[in-house]
């Protein structure tokens, strides 16, 4: 039997890289990679197809261009990056594109990266979150499950994915320097635990997803690597970082406050994970996210491989 083709949107980022990396080093799991991206030509899809993917071009603007990269696939790793434009009505349609590709490709099975519809908790009416953008309390959350219905959930695996240890990287969210020379990380917490993980384990797990084939599919499911309170991640960035890291616990409306780009779409989020810790980690199941990828990094692990990558604000010398 053919190895069958799971085509990776995505393909050069960390959820999707992330797949396509598990693919290529599992070269009798049954599979091939083909990764998709908007640029072949770029340094990072030239590197994909040197280690054996397949690299195909296509937007996701352009439905067209996803039918005829979804073509022959018998799987498609379908993920969006709201924080490329801040526009939940793009969101939304961009993931209806890859609904609606994967359809008319005829492929078997789609893991969807995705969230919860928050407003299903806090009615737009709900004064205890803010609505943002007229239509939404958390828009990088609601955008996505906006498209839910767009999907077959005869080949639909919904995967709930968590907070990336890697925004402390990538994202602005480092321990920020005090006067006193100590460091802090600031959430709107309080004592809730948030469950986080790498985000190349995302698309490791998906793999796994993909593996495991049709029990899966129809199913919604959520990853984690671990589940932390705010003084735990500071515990451990203090060890792994040999620097002083405070835990410093703001409330929603103070992170709202901050300014920078999505800051009120964060605080929200952040309040809408405190408020329904129950839920929001029990999906996020520990258990069957190492079962998906045995490999799956604690927190501890991921700080040992990235803490220097960290960039922390260094004393100014006299």
């Amino acid at each position: 039997m053919a190895d069958r083709i799971i085509a990776v949107l995505g393909a050069t980022g960390a959820q999707g890289g992330g797949v396509v990396r598990g693919i290529l080093a599992d070269p009798q799991g049954g599979f091939k990679a083909r990764a998709i991206t908007r640029n072949p030509d770029s340094d990072k899809a030239k590197a994909l197809k040197d280690a054996g993917a397949e690299v195909v071009a296509a937007d996701l603007d352009d439905v067209g261009s996803l039918r005829k990269a979804f073509a022959g696939a018998y799987g498609v790793y379908g993920v969006t990056n709201f924080w490329e434009h801040f526009s939940p009505a793009k969101e939304t349609q961009q993931a209806k594109n890859i609904a609606e590709a994967a359809k008319a490709a005829g492929v078997k099975h789609v893991v969807w990266s995705t969230f919860e519809d928050t407003r299903k908790k806090y009615p737009l009416s709900d004064t205890r979150m803010p609505t943002l953008q007229d239509s939404y309390k958390v828009p990088h959350f609601d955008a996505k499950a906006e498209a839910h219905p767009s999907f077959d959930p005869k080949t639909t695996t919904f995967l709930y994915t968590s907070f990336y240890w890697d925004n402390m990287v990538f994202f602005g969210m480092q321990p920020t320097r005090n006067e006193d020379g100590s460091y802090s990380i600031t959430l709107p917490m309080g004592d809730r635990k948030l469950p986080g993980m790498a985000a190349a384990d995302i698309g490791q797990c998906a793999y796994g997803i993909f593996k495991k084939g049709g029990d899966l599919i129809g199913t919604t499911v959520g990853i984690a690597g671990e589940h932390l309170t705010g003084t735990q991640m500071a515990e451990k960035m203090t060890k792994a970082l040999g620097v002083e890291v405070r835990y410093n616990a703001v409330t929603p409306d103070v992170y709202r406050s901050f300014g920078f780009p999505g800051a009120d779409d964060l605080g929200n989020m952040f309040q809408y994970k405190a408020e329904n810790e129950a839920e929001y980690c029990g999906i996020r199941d520990l258990k069957f996210s190492r079962e998906m990828y045995p490999g799956l990094q604690t927190f501890d692990r991921w700080l040992a491989a990235n803490g220097k990558r960290i960039p922390l604000e260094q004393p100014q010398s006299s």
